[in-house]
């Protein structure tokens, strides 16, 4: 370990605002990286300003709210989709007004 929690965070914090890269502060500091960026997480969790960093935090925010009859709902369409993008195409609207969109110009077959 480096130092005490307010020496991390401070770390954390140099990087979150900019002042240094992780890269910058792993050479500076002699510390992996991934640790500099496990104290950036920290720093903004202190701070209360924790952002999803990627898309599928996005959406586990968005499953978190769902049923149990919504949750399998998604799965079978997104496993429906999943299905189409490998034969080439996907589906817009629903009902009478169901689009199919192929995904290239090649013909699938």
């Amino acid at each position: 370990m480096f130092g005490t929690k307010e020496e991390r965070l401070a770390i954390g914090k140099r990087v979150h605002d900019g002042e240094l890269t992780k890269h910058e502060a792993s050479v500076k500091y002699g510390i992996p990286e991934n640790t500099i960026r496990g104290w950036v997480v920290q720093y903004e969790k202190s701070i209360g300003e924790r952002k999803p960093n990627n898309v599928l935090s996005n959406e586990r925010a968005a499953y978190e709210n769902m049923t149990r009859d919504e949750l399998i709902d998604a799965l079978i369409l997104a496993k429906a989709n999943e299905l189409r993008a490998k034969k080439g195409y996907e589906v817009r609207g629903d009902g009478a007004n169901k689009e199919f969109i192929p995904l290239n110009n090649k013909n699938s077959k």
